[in-house]
Parts: C-alpha cells; sequence; structure tokens
C-alpha cells in the first residue's frame, strides 16, 4: 500500500467558554493538548503537525514537547468564537507542504496511535470516497419532535441492541486531499467513508462533564484497565 505523507491539523483556541482553558488544562497529569498530540506524534504516516493558535503557552507547550510540530500563529480574520472549522482549515492549507491532511481535535484525548493509523489505511486501500470522516454507531431509540420514530417504529418495540444503528458524526478524524477541499470547500468532500470508532475512545470534551469523563477514563487507561 503506497500511503503518501500526511499533515495533521490540530486547531487550538486558548479561550474556550463551556470549559475555560480546557486545550491547556490539566487533564490525568499533563496538558490536555498532550494527549492527542501524542498519538499523532507516534504515527509513521503524519510527517508533519500543524498548531494552529492564538495562544502562546500552547505554542509553546507544544513547540517544546513534540518533534513534529509547527506552530501557525492564528491571523487577526480567524480569530474568535464564531469562527468555523473550514477558514481554518483552507488557512492551514495554505500553509502545508503535504497533497494529504488529517484533522482532529485537542479534545479527544483518546484516541489512538492505531485508531490514526487503521483510519488512514483504510482510507488509502480504496478508490471510491474522496474523504473518510469517524463516527460512533448509536443504538438509542430517537424520536422527531412530533413523537415519530427515527430509527424504529415505537409499535413494535424490539431490543435496541438490535435495532439499526444511527452514526454520530464525532470529530475525532478527517482525512482529505488538498485538492478535495480546495473543490467542495469542506473537510467531508462529495462522497465520504465513515470510519466507525468505538464510542469511548471518540469521548469528545465539549462540556465540563466530558472533561471529568475523559479524566477517568484516561486514568483507567493509565492502569491498563482500559484498552
Amino acid at each position: 500500500m503506497n500511503i503518501p505523507k500526511i499533515t495533521a491539523l490540530v486547531p487550538m483556541k486558548g479561550h474556550s467558554e463551556r470549559v475555560p482553558n480546557k486545550n491547556i488544562r490539566d487533564l490525568a497529569g499533563r496538558p490536555s493538548f498532550h494527549w492527542i498530540m501524542d498519538s499523532l506524534s507516534a504515527s509513521p504516516y503524519i510527517s508533519e503537525i500543524l498548531v494552529n493558535t492564538d495562544s502562546k503557552e500552547i505554542a509553546e507547550s507544544a513547540a517544546s514537547n513534540f518533534d513534529k510540530v509547527r506552530i501557525l500563529e492564528r491571523p487577526d480574520f480567524l480569530l474568535g468564537d464564531m469562527v468555523s472549522i473550514q477558514p481554518l482549515i483552507e488557512y492551514d492549507i495554505s500553509k502545508g507542504n503535504t497533497d494529504f491532511y488529517l484533522q482532529t481535535h485537542s479534545t479527544n484525548p483518546l484516541v489512538k496511535t492505531e485508531t490514526i493509523n487503521k483510519a488512514i489505511e483504510v482510507f488509502f486501500n480504496q478508490n471510491e470516497h474522496d474523504a473518510l470522516f469517524s463516527v460512533t454507531p448509536v443504538k438509542t431509540r430517537f424520536y422527531w419532535k412530533n413523537g415519530k420514530g427515527i430509527n424504529h417504529d415505537p409499535n413494535v418495540l424490539i431490543r435496541t441492541q438490535d435495532l439499526e444503528p444511527i452514526f454520530e458524526e464525532n470529530s475525532c478524524l478527517y482525512i482529505f486531499s488538498k485538492e478535495t477541499n480546495k473543490k467542495c470547500k469542506n473537510r467531508l468532500g462529495t462522497n465520504p467513508l465513515m470510519f466507525e470508532m468505538e464510542e469511548l475512545e471518540a469521548t469528545d470534551i465539549d462540556y465540563w462533564e466530558d472533561f471529568l469523563w475523559a479524566e477517568f477514563l484516561l486514568k483507567l487507561r493509565e492502569k491498563g484497565e482500559l484498552k
């Protein structure tokens, strides 16, 4: 399998609304963003990690602890909480040196190198899809606001484990080419491949309870009680 060099994109703000300083806050004994950086750094497929940030503290910590890192100081027109991910991706790609990119977040601390490698291998072992994104299968009864079942018939009660899964975009991994992103103006391309991940590994820190849950899981993993 011929896999080209891949640049990882990890955008990080200094400010966060729901969990203050969540990108740099101590999480199970280290700055929270160090966990995903470790996983990316250990992948043989990742040639460079671009950290786009407006925080000197994050920039200094990333540059001094990880060899593959290149810091991109976030320009003024990309500052603020209302900036979406696509302008950041476009800016990062304009500064990148590869044709393919993997974008992830500092708020996915349990993502493992093995999963990153597998996603890359799956993507480059096919020709049908122009992008990949990670998902978590969910088997729970969902309803529209009018009470109609989304993924089940409320009049036919079956076990939840027998339901057809609904797939949640978990924001852990996106793989795409420079060409695809330029053409589609998004990270999903025109025909993305869904890459399934296990629920615990896909834990995303959005709210304070997510932070506490991630810390609990990381401590279990450090003890060898969670794979």
